[in-house]
């Protein structure tokens, strides 16, 4: 490991990120290396950014041809691997309309826009969100993140928000009424700790939405493009909600979001109403597009379903061998949380020091976001390392 890089690193940036004490010099697979040569099994994937893993052929491919091609246009031009990916987003979800963003966050900026301006001139005011949701940093998204560890010191908020009871029925069907506008929810929670709505909830809303009409959108950053075994977390439940926004998986490793709309709101955004400079970038497209081409067309998607399973089913054993320290394991396909009894980041940090990175979040959550390519095998090193430390605790 080079101090130096550490010592610039904490000189020359904003002190908002809390880095790990590991210079990676190279990727491969499900693998990363460090400039020591230790190799580390990733089950973090970038933060749910890299599906197929590190300098997978497909992705690498596509960047390259696109490249020595074109960088960067403007949205003046019709590009090629942006109506492409387009195409298949659209394709594989039965949405009418997208527009393509940078980030998770940005998306959400957007779809917030798309909701006012359809809601505009209306009684409609309420924009709901759920308690230990994350939706991102910027303005409004943080206005609608109910976290205060995001949020202290950057008051006030945009008006007429409002927050609903994770999982709370009652609390659901007290807020919601005849002034709702939208409600932004994630069906399975990261940052909050992989926290998954229960069916009765998502019934309720279903329900409400039927009765009042408010717009419904799905915050599908960390869950969506197959994670969950399903091309979007929400697949999980009976119900279509009016927005969808992504990034992260889409883009595979490249800076890439989306906003994606229904009948009810394809027509809300016109001429000049809305933009971006990056946005729909044809290298990051043409990422996706290799990405999409794995995901849904050559089965990574079931596979990230089936594996994820076996990696529950092993954490659920744990579980039962260890009842002291293991609350529950939860979630759907390769996004799993193991809650535990007590502070997780020491059980992350001896990963670590064992080869094998994972996260913690929410204090008591081990977060397991591996790519969709890992297999068995190296599904149980992770398990056996874990089942170590474990047993030391007792």
């Amino acid at each position: 490991m080079s101090d130096t890089i550490f010592e610039k690193e904490s000189k020359y940036f904003f002190h908002t990120f809390h880095r790990l004490p590991l210079e990676i010099d190279r990727g491969e697979g499900v693998y990363l290396y460090s400039k020591e040569g230790k190799r580390y099994l990733d089950f973090f994937s970038g933060l749910a950014v890299n599906p197929l893993g590190y300098n997978h052929p497909s992705v690498n491919e596509a960047i390259e041809k696109q490249i020595h091609r074109y960088i960067h246009l403007s949205n003046y031009y019709v590009q090629e691997k942006t109506v492409e990916l387009a195409e298949r987003i659209l394709s594989a979800t039965g949405y009418q309309r997208i527009f393509f963003s940078n980030s998770g966050t940005e998306a959400v900026e957007g779809a917030l826009k798309i909701v006012r301006k359809w809601g505009h001139g209306s009684k409609r005011t309420t924009i709901l969100n759920l308690t230990n949701s994350f939706h991102g940093r910027t303005m409004g998204a943080l206005s609608l993140t109910e976290r205060p560890k995001y949020r202290d010191g950057y008051d006030p908020f945009l008006p007429n928000t409002n927050s609903v009871t994770f999982n709370d029925v009652g609390d659901l069907r007290a807020k919601v009424n005849e002034q709702t506008l939208g409600l932004i929810l994630e069906f399975i929670q990261g940052e909050g700790g992989i926290n998954v709505v229960s069916s009765e909830f998502a019934l309720e809303l279903k329900s409400l939405k039927e009765k009042y009409g408010f717009l419904l959108i799905a915050d599908e950053i960390q869950s969506g493009i197959g994670r969950t075994g399903k091309f979007f977390g929400f697949e999980q439940y009976d119900i279509r909600p009016d927005i969808v926004v992504i990034a992260k998986a889409i883009g595979g490793g490249l800076p890439l979001g989306a906003i994606l709309g229904n009948e009810k709101v394809a027509e809300v955004l016109t001429y000049g109403t809305h933009g971006t400079t990056f946005g729909g970038n044809p290298v990051a497209c043409a990422a996706g597009c290799a990405v999409m081409e794995e995901i849904v067309n050559k089965g990574l998607m079931k596979r990230a379903g089936v594996i994820g399973g076996y990696i529950k089913s092993k954490a659920m054993e744990l579980q039962k061998q260890f009842p002291a320290v293991i609350k529950e394991v939860r979630g759907f396909g390769c996004m799993l949380g193991i809650d535990l009894h007590r502070e997780g980041q020491s059980i992350v940090d001896e990963l670590m020091n064992r080869g094998v990175l994972i996260n913690c979040t929410n204090v008591t959550v081990l977060r397991l976001l591996p790519p969709y390519i890992v297999t068995e095998q190296q599904c149980d090193q992770l398990m056996f390392e874990l089942h170590s430390i474990l047993k030391s605790l007792k």
